[in-house]
């Protein structure tokens, strides 16, 4: 069982750790060059002369929580955030942040969910049967290939995915999220044609992740083959796979477990740079979007949902880790 102690201390860490990415948060849109109403009034000022243009400019700095000085402007940026309101989006005015958030997150979620839990699966599969028979063919073939992934950043495999399988194969469409003219419904034909439009870029991500899960899992298994556990195994006859599975597999998957928890954490992040390769629109295209029209309270909402997802993954491997391995528990005694 855990300790009411070791719980209480991981729950300050965790609201300190909260305190400060969330006032971090909040410093790092004002530290970019530029002024967002200062763009909003070039756009209005590229269609003619605007009347008023000085209450204007004071009128959308109070809606957007930008006039007084920095403190003051914290202060009311903890207000709204504890009063549940991430404000209004100063690009897409009067469209509030978490509208948008609402409307991008499940694009997210199901872009990079599955791809991370089967590259996950897969990659931990093949690293153990690489690690786990080192000298044989499937290990001399799949060990360098998997490497060899582990290495390519997703954005440069999204880039030649699209190139041959959408512009010179036309298998798959150059971008976007469903078809023109289609709406999501409950029907086959949705899903479809969702799943075919997120196939090359949630395949950027897959290679990606597989290749780094084989390489990770190769390496623990290699490091438990020499364990005194392994050598009584193999002693009293026991299958080889069985071996593999239930001693080895299984002490080497609690970093992975880790892994797999941060990463899932992660999720909210959206992966930016594939959905800018494939216009896919999802959170990382939200940010990119909100970055580029410095809209302060888009990118404080968005940073603040990975924040919280990250964190909280963080919190929840603290605190399961010791039932997951006893050996946490005796240690921490």
């Amino acid at each position: 069982m855990l300790s009411w102690q070791y719980v209480v201390k991981r729950m300050i860490s965790y609201g300190v750790v909260m305190w400060l990415a969330v006032t971090i948060n909040f410093m790092i849109p004002r530290l970019a060059p530029g002024n967002p109403i200062q763009t909003i009034m070039s756009r209005f000022m590229a269609y003619g002369v605007v009347q008023g243009n000085q209450e204007i400019v004071e009128e959308y700095a109070r809606r957007f929580g930008l006039d007084g000085d920095l403190f003051t402007q914290y202060i009311s940026y903890l207000r709204e955030l504890f009063s549940g309101r991430l404000g209004m989006s100063i690009t897409s005015f009067p469209t509030s942040v978490e509208e948008l958030i609402v409307r991008a997150l499940p694009w997210t979620m199901f872009l990079l969910s599955i791809a991370t839990l089967v590259g996950w699966i897969v990659g931990n599969l093949l690293g153990a049967i690489v690690g786990w028979s080192r000298s044989s063919k499937i290990a001399a073939i799949i060990g360098p290939i998997a490497w060899i992934l582990s290495q390519i950043p997703y954005y440069i495999m999204a880039l030649v995915l699209i190139f041959v399988f959408a512009y010179s194969l036309e298998i798959f469409p150059l971008g976007g999220a469903l078809s023109r003219g289609m709406t999501p419904n409950l029907s086959w034909e949705f899903v479809y044609d969702a799943l075919w439009h997120a196939a090359l870029p949630m395949l950027s991500i897959l290679i990606g992740s597989i290749g780094w899960s084989v390489v990770s899992m190769r390496a623990l298994i290699s490091n438990v083959l020499g364990e005194d556990y392994i050598m009584m195994a193999k002693a009293k006859g026991l299958k080889s796979s069985y071996i593999m599975t239930r001693y080895a597999l299984k002490n080497a998957l609690l970093p992975q477990v880790t892994a797999l928890a941060l990463s899932l954490g992660n999720i909210l992040s959206g992966a930016i740079l594939a959905e800018i390769v494939f216009a896919y629109p999802g959170l990382g295209w939200l940010l990119w979007t909100s970055v580029t029209g410095l809209d302060y309270p888009m990118i404080q909402g968005i940073l603040l949902l990975i924040i919280f997802s990250v964190c909280t993954a963080a919190l929840l491997i603290d605190l399961l880790y010791p039932l997951i391995d006893p050996r946490i528990r005796y240690g921490r005694r």
